[in-house]
């Protein structure tokens, strides 16, 4: 599976800083020092329907981590997923009377068409579930015959007692994953389960459903936390540093990924640090594809809303914010945009170096985004009021902008 095209980065003067970040498992900020090449896995979509809003916001917050990292001279090396086959997307395919392989390339390729438009910076390796599943189906024999895992009429379920450090990703008791696992995919009532909270490895097949050759797992198709789990194994080994998603994924998602991992390798962390970004809410409640109270990127941008007007509404919120999308967002950002524009597009004006520096301490401060357009702000206000000369500052402001906040002026 092909990713989408990048945009030129400009290089900034001087160096960038080093990247603290909130890490869910300790409840910590941390210092992220990954060395010359950095490595970041990132979930991405269940290509059902269309990009939202909180896709969006999830994917500019990873997106600001590879701008830091690339500012400080690192090297990125990026994976994302695509679950192209699942569940929610069988049961969409059904509902409408399309073929689930036509909806999931269909919306994968809105998808790329929404990331370039918002300019994130696009994966080395961009793997979707069904081409991964040849390299999935060894993982779940090796975790079977290691005694990590237990056939159950036909499926193969993780035992999460046999990793000491299960539950240290999310840091949930027990009751509180239960619940959640109910919610998000899991199935912790079905009799006959070790443990309720044990997760599916590989579904044997079911009539209707499509079905891979699983050697000698039998017919059937992976589940969601393995796939991720082989997908990053390859292409990025254990002690990568950086899981990212949204905050709905450190349970039950992330936490039994770590725990695969984890039985597989007999190592320990997975990753380095797991970060989240919060949820966005519109109307009152979180938005999501099973409430169907979406803003669509992509309608947006039908709409003639301009992509970097877009970027600057998701920018306006600190990543680890819930926050709640609304007209008065978006009209901020647009009039934001216009005043930046103008501001850098004066011959000469007010000295930008200051700046600069303001915007990496900033975004190296876990990713403080509201503080660097803030700082932005306060140059444009100065510049749009001042008669100085200095015929470098419009055209540093524009790509330091671009560098490090994605925005093209």
């Amino acid at each position: 599976m092909h990713a989408w095209p990048a945009s030129e980065v400009p290089a900034l003067p001087g160096k960038g800083r080093d990247l603290q970040i909130h890490d869910t498992a300790t409840q910590a900020t941390v210092t992220v020092d990954p060395g010359p090449v950095a490595r970041l896995y990132v979930c991405g979509i269940t290509p059902y329907d269309a990009t939202h809003i909180g896709h969006a916001a999830t994917y500019n917050a990873f997106d600001l981590v590879q701008r830091v990292w690339l500012d400080n001279k690192r090297q990125v090396h990026y994976v994302q997923n695509v679950t192209d086959v699942d569940d929610p997307l069988l049961e969409r395919a059904l509902r409408d009377g399309h073929d689930w392989t036509e909806l999931a390339e269909r919306e994968t390729a809105l998808f790329r068409e929404d990331m370039t438009a918002l300019r994130m910076l696009p994966p080395q390796h961009y793997v979707g579930a069904v081409e991964a599943i040849p390299g999935i189906v060894p993982l779940v024999e090796r975790l079977r015959d290691a005694g990590a895992a237990y056939e159950l009429e036909g499926d193969i379920y993780f035992s999460v007692e046999s990793d000491p450090h299960f539950g240290g990703v999310s840091n949930l008791d027990a009751q509180a994953m239960r619940l959640l696992s109910a919610e998000r995919g899991g199935d912790p009532d079905r009799p006959g389960k070790k443990n309720p909270l044990d997760p599916m490895l590989w579904m044997a097949a079911r009539p209707g459903d499509p079905s891979w050759d699983g050697a000698s797992l039998g017919p059937g198709r992976p589940g969601w936390h393995i796939e991720c789990v082989a997908i990053a194994l390859e292409h990025l080994g254990m002690g990568f540093d950086i899981q990212g998603g949204g905050s709905d994924l450190a349970f039950p998602h992330h936490e039994m990924g770590a725990s695969h991992a984890h039985a597989l390798t007999g190592e320990f962390p997975m990753a380095k640090a797991y970060v989240h970004a919060g949820m966005v809410a519109l109307h009152g409640e979180k938005m999501s594809k099973s409430k169907g109270n979406l803003v669509f990127v992509s309608t947006l941008r039908r709409a003639g809303v301009d992509p970097a007007a877009i970027r600057l509404a998701l920018l306006s919120h600190h990543y680890r914010a819930d926050w709640e999308w609304t007209d008065a967002v978006l009209a901020e950002a647009e009039a934001r945009l216009a005043r930046w524009r103008a501001a850098v597009s004066r011959p000469d004006g007010v000295p930008a170096d200051a700046l600069v520096e303001e915007v990496r301490e900033a975004l190296a401060r876990d990713l403080d985004a509201p503080a660097a357009l803030a700082a932005v702000d306060r140059w444009v206000e100065a510049q749009l009021a001042s008669d100085e000369t200095d015929e470098t500052a419009p055209g540093l402001v524009s790509r330091t902008v671009d560098a490090l906040l994605g925005v093209a002026l």
